[in-house]
């Protein structure tokens, strides 16, 4: 494999495109040309954590090795915690206290979150008091609330002082602290008492005091509030970042842009989960035992539905045994009709829900809109299912059963697909939690028990 090095953005793209495909080939350039991997890594990080994750394990953990301690440090903190937790397991225990204590706090926080707790505890023993203390401050947060989300590299300065002596102060952080989108303003007990703009700052005649540039009684949140909540107070206000204030109300932290975006896209991917019954928090290097754990109480009540499912088709045994082969070929056809047209409406409100676009005085409209919309094409889709119906079985009764079943199990499953998470959250619960399988319960149950009840009752 050949690649020349010529810009660092250009050579790890490529790098890139060429592990998907022939990721042996990618890492045996690599390993006999460690300067040119260096180089890249200190130029950089982004790019390179993307080619790691395009290796295998073994190959990913040694070129790890082969970086300094900062350079490995700034790629892990651009990996995803759950395979950075994963390539830190082959390194020895000086050489990973040395990584962890170099990234950002809470990347590093992450990463820690995903070990075994008795590597968590050895690793935090080993690190440097000063920086344990601090990884430990942000473990105590659950990884879903404003807590595990936020960084404590917060730029702030005291009121009282001008427009001037802030950037001035801002100037000596601009080496410590990578977001200064927002300078968050305390009083000298640490209470947030304002928030203002670096761009608003920047305008400012100097002598401004700061009280008169800020924002006074910023948006803020709590460390316990839900990654949810966060997300849709971003978006109300139109902010890229929320400061983070305990119960005395001191600014102890900060949610940034980029954790919002991330907290979006993992809370998207925890509901899609859900609602197909796998763990909410499992993921494709989340350990066998605890990812088959999480999905085997959902595989119990899927096969108690399927249970009852059976049942109702035992209970019409006499129809099926008279026309058992028409019957058999087309009962698939009515749930599986069902089934799409209820997951449609289940992944619109599931959606809708997810940015809070559904308020509960909004609930009747909404199904009342979805059981409209499943009727409207219920018709033009069970005249084609008559069709089917006549063409296998020779005569219009066939058609007409078939036409019935059709309409009557879309028009219910679209009203189901939209009940459900509506249901599930009056209840409190996760609007997403297996929906679809409850979902495929009742377009089963309809789809086959139903059609064998109009069959029964128009064929026989």
């Amino acid at each position: 494999m050949r690649i020349r090095l010529l810009r660092p953005r250009e050579f790890a793209l490529r790098l890139r495109s060429a592990a998907r495909v022939e990721p042996e080939a990618v890492e045996e350039y690599l390993d006999s040309h460690i300067a040119e991997w260096e180089a890249l890594a200190a130029a950089d990080p982004h790019d390179t954590a993307d080619i790691l994750e395009e290796l295998g394990a073994d190959a990913a953990t040694d070129l790890l090795a082969e970086l300094g301690t900062i350079p490995a440090a700034n790629v892990l903190n651009e990996i995803r915690p759950e395979l950075g937790a994963e390539l830190l397991e082959d390194l020895s225990a000086d050489r990973t206290s040395e990584v962890i204590g170099a990234m950002d706090a809470d990347i590093a926080a992450d990463l820690l979150g995903e070990l075994a707790d008795k590597d968590r505890e050895s690793l935090l023993a080993n690190l440097k008091p000063e920086i344990a203390h601090e990884l430990l401050a942000l473990l105590q947060h659950a990884p879903d609330s404003a807590g595990g989300l936020m960084t404590t590299d917060v730029a702030s300065i005291q009121v009282g002082i001008t427009a001037g002596e802030a950037i001035e102060r801002l100037r000596q952080l601009h080496g410590q602290i990578e977001d200064l989108s927002y300078v968050y303003v305390v009083d000298h007990q640490r209470h947030l008492v304002g928030v203002v703009s670096f761009r608003d700052l920047v305008f400012a005649r100097p002598g401004v005091g700061l009280d008169e540039t800020m924002v006074h009684q910023p948006v803020k949140v709590r460390p316990e509030t839900d990654r949810e909540e966060v997300a849709e107070l971003a978006q109300r206000y139109g902010l890229f970042g929320l400061p983070v204030v305990d119960h005395s109300g001191v600014l102890i932290g900060m949610v940034t842009h980029e954790a919002l975006v991330d907290s979006v896209q993992a809370e998207a991917s925890e509901d899609f989960a859900a609602a197909m019954g796998a763990g909410a928090e499992e993921t494709v290097f989340t350990p066998v035992v605890k990812a088959a754990t999480m999905r085997l109480p959902w595989m119990i009540i899927n096969l108690l539905m399927a249970v009852v499912v059976a049942l109702v088709i035992e209970r019409q045994s006499e129809v099926i045994d008279e026309i058992g082969p028409i019957l058999a070929a087309l009962m698939p056809v009515v749930a599986l009709i069902g089934g799409n047209a209820g997951a449609q409406s289940l992944a619109v409100v599931i959606r809708s829900l997810a940015i809070d676009s559904v308020a509960p005085s909004r609930v009747g409209s909404v199904l009342t809109r979805q059981a409209t919309i499943g009727v409207i094409n219920s018709i033009p889709i069970g005249l084609l299912s008559a069709l089917v119906g006549m063409a296998f079985g020779g005569n219009l009764r066939f058609g007409i059963t078939m036409a019935i079943a059709t309409i009557a199990n879309l028009t219910i499953g679209t009203l189901t697909g939209t009940g459900i998470p509506l249901l599930l959250r009056r209840m409190g619960l996760d609007p997403a939690l297996a929906s679809n399988i409850f979902l495929t319960l009742v377009t089963d149950v309809v789809g086959f028990g139903g059609f064998l009840v109009v069959a029964t009752l128009l064929l026989r």
